[in-house]
């Protein structure tokens, strides 16, 4: 086992949650050293052609990534290993979350983007926005990582938008892709215990949202909404509250940002399709929750 791979551990609670071997193509004999050669591709961001060659062919490496990107199956897998750590006692039920510089829903990060090599010929059509998830701003080209976390540093929902999109408008979205699988069945819990949010997140969209769903949060007001507020009087309605004590709790959701970020693929965005980048945090989270 080289450093960086799955231990057996961690292959025992991954392998229940992946497709089947098999197939009448003789395709897929082997999950464990492809996902091995995925994960080091993630954590050094080495091109896809310098993989060693005991991961074996590196277009085999690259084409089940995608493939897991583009039908679902990296997203999958993350509920299935939260509802395992649920019955085993793992999980605590508290949701801060965080999204551009730091963590979202409640945080965000910016991620550069590289651009593609060579020019595009004149008859090429550019990659449609949505597609890339990127965009071209005074920072550079870049994108964003929208992250909802839960207690103890675990990643929940992540959600990838073009670098100048912001952040606020964003929060429910993230909310909204919150998944935890019950063990013995029923429909997934949705609805976390309590949300914390930067300042970036207070806007009365996302608080009528929160209120609707009966969900506590924590999210402070900035300067110029409370004095907006007090300008119209009682017409605005009571102040929004905030708990310092939980407020602090933020940081595990920045915290697990900088984990992600340990991995070179995800610091440094080298996927051109925004379905693929995806699929690369999503594999980062993944380990990252299997190790702890």
């Amino acid at each position: 086992m080289g450093r960086g791979d799955l231990t057996n551990r961690e292959w025992s609670l991954l392998e229940p949650h992946l497709p089947p071997l098999g197939g009448q193509d003789g395709r897929w004999n082997d999950h464990r050293t492809v996902i091995n050669g995925i994960l080091f591709r993630i954590r050094t961001g080495v091109p896809w052609r310098d993989l060693p060659e005991r991961y074996g062919s590196w277009k085999t490496v690259y084409e089940r990534h995608r493939r897991w990107s583009a039908d679902g199956t990296w997203d999958r897998i993350p509920h299935a290993v939260q509802a395992d750590a649920d019955l085993a006692g793992g999980s605590t039920g508290r949701w801060p979350g965080s999204t551009r510089r730091r963590a979202g829903p409640i945080s965000k990060r910016p991620v550069p983007a590289r651009p593609s090599r060579g020019s595009r010929k004149k008859d090429d059509a550019p990659a449609p926005p949505a597609r890339r998830g990127t965009r071209t701003i005074p920072g550079g080209l870049t994108c964003k990582i929208h992250l909802a976390g839960e207690g103890g540093c675990r990643p929940m929902a992540l959600l990838l938008t073009p670098g100048q999109w912001g952040d606020a408008p964003q929060m429910i979205e993230v909310l909204d892709r919150i998944r935890v699988l019950r063990p013995f069945g029923g429909r997934p819990r949705t609805r976390p215990e309590h949300i914390s949010g930067g300042k970036a997140y207070s806007s009365r969209r996302n608080r009528r949202y929160l209120r609707r769903r009966h969900i506590r949060h924590t999210i402070p007001e900035p300067k110029d909404q409370r004095a907006n507020r007090q300008r119209r009087g009682r017409a605005d309605g009571r102040p929004a509250g905030s708990d310092r004590d939980r407020y602090r709790r933020r940081n595990e959701v920045e915290r697990t940002i900088i984990r992600l970020k340990n991995s070179r693929a995800v610091a440094t965005r080298y996927d051109k399709r925004a379905y693929v980048f995806h699929g690369t945090i999503t594999a980062a989270a993944i380990r990252l929750r299997l190790r702890q």
